[in-house]
């Protein structure tokens, strides 16, 4: 990376929401004043990715780097050498929202020689109310594959647990312990858990929490 530019990766478990976290910090980044850019990677799933919001980034001032496939209907993903393009960028804070678990993060693979040159954040998103992921053993268990397959080690966790629209302050605090434990037994920080900001009512933002806006929309939603 160059001057004054920072790299950010996003990976988690397909409905952890690292999507909407990564909206989040991004719009965060681009509302202090910074150059921002999203990458989206997700050549995965073609639903609840970077993509379906580029018009949003946009109205904000973020540049969206994309799949060539994003937005149509073709079932041939790929990555545009546009990719390449973030480690030549100057005073920019680049974020990268990697496809769910570790089929995702095969794609992030193809640059882990270059990002490893440089320093980054890659934070790790849990939820403990999904599937597959709700015993701190089997996000542990999870986060091992992303890393083989990325070939990246991860730096953060971030502890995002949440039920959708279905969302409270108590449902967040209740997987303190939860994201305390993956945090012991990946060796990771955690660097803080989320609240989403309707479900804090007016109630105030525990320690070590921060709030974030429900981005991401099912599909229904967003008509």
């Amino acid at each position: 990376m160059k001057k004054g530019s920072t790299l950010t990766i996003i990976c988690g478990h397909y409905g952890s929401g690292k999507t909407n976290l990564c909206l989040n910090l991004a719009l965060e980044s681009a509302k202090s004043g910074k150059n921002t850019v999203v990458m989206d990677m997700d050549i995965v799933n073609p639903y609840f990715r970077s993509s379906e919001y580029k018009q949003f980034l946009e109205d904000n001032g973020i540049k969206l780097i994309a799949p060539n496939s994003a937005g149509t209907t073709l079932d041939t993903p790929s990555l545009p050498p546009e990719i390449y393009s973030i480690f030549f960028m100057e005073d920019t804070n680049v974020f990268i929202d990697v496809g769910g678990d570790d089929a995702g993060s095969s794609a992030l693979g193809r640059l882990a020689s270059q990002i490893k040159e440089d320093e980054y954040q890659m934070i790790y998103v849990i939820n403990c109310n999904r599937i597959l992921s709700r015993e701190p053993s089997e996000a542990v268990t999870l986060l091992k594959e992303i890393e083989f397959t990325s070939r990246l080690k991860a730096t953060g966790i971030v502890n995002n647990s949440h039920m959708g629209v279905d969302s409270t302050l108590d449902i967040a605090l209740a997987s303190e312990n939860f994201a305390k434990e993956v945090a012991k037994g990946t060796g990771l920080p955690l660097l803080f858990s989320t609240v989403t900001d309707f479900a804090l009512g007016d109630r105030e933002v525990p320690e070590n929490f921060r709030t974030v806006s429900r981005l991401v929309l099912f599909p229904w939603e967003m008509n």
